[in-house]
């Protein structure tokens, strides 16, 4: 995948430029109308460097810093990042508020998956809920809970240009690992279908790892969650 953005922003269709990050390649996303704006990082993970340069590059103005959910590969760069924009509040759902600073709950307490250390971050100063309306640069996003993955999972909806982060949630082709002890799957395949497949088949789907695909494409053929 490039950190090249493949859209030209308008006002009506924002970029969102996936950076993959660290050992996980951990789909860390800028969201921006324009070069010289302001901007929205969603998910700061390993090794955040490139995600910082394209912020640089494009000479953007990070207004929050919104994570998908508080697993160790979406967290992992919350201080550097932080560390480059002190003032940039970070933004999270209430059930994983308190993860940022627990490593048993965000995952980076077992020494066996490979961890140097247990990772901590800075935050949260802000919560948000399903149904919820954040703005950047006056265009709506909505939140969705999309729970199940980890419990307090959320999704970022641009319904003007049918675009949507989705986090760990869905993938394409796949979904989130249901194996760990927070996880659900009964409840990711419920807002799976209520969340996600009641958005438009043409709405893009940016998801927390590999590449892109549309609400339609899984909806028809995603081995682990169809439609109906």
């Amino acid at each position: 995948m490039t950190d090249q953005p493949t859209d030209q922003p308008t006002r009506s269709r924002p970029t969102i430029a996936a950076i993959p990050s660290g050992p996980f390649m951990t789909n860390c996303h800028v969201v921006h109308e324009q070069s010289g704006g302001p901007c929205w990082i969603v998910d700061a993970g390993f090794e955040p460097g490139r995600l910082l340069a394209y912020i640089a590059q494009h000479e953007l103005t990070p207004e929050k810093l919104i994570l998908t959910h508080a697993h160790i590969d979406h967290i992992a760069g919350v201080a550097e990042v932080r560390e480059a924009f002190p003032d940039l509040p970070i933004v999270i759902h209430p059930l994983e508020a308190s993860w940022l600073n627990d490593p048993e709950l965000n995952l980076s307490a077992n020494r066996s998956e490979g961890w140097a250390k247990p990772i901590t971050a800075p935050g949260p100063d802000e919560t948000i809920e399903h149904g919820d309306t954040l703005k950047l640069a006056g265009e709506p996003f909505e939140v969705r809970h999309v729970p199940g993955h980890s419990p307090g999972s959320i999704a970022l909806v641009h319904h003007a240009s049918q675009q949507a982060i989705a986090g760990d949630a869905l993938f394409r082709e796949s979904i989130g690992r249901t194996d760990f002890p927070t996880s659900d799957p009964d409840a990711l395949f419920n807002a799976i279908r209520t969340q996600l497949y009641t958005l438009p088949d043409e709405t893009v789907i940016y998801p927390g790892h590999g590449p892109t695909t549309t609400i339609g494409h899984e909806a028809a053929h995603n081995p682990f969650v169809r439609r109906d």
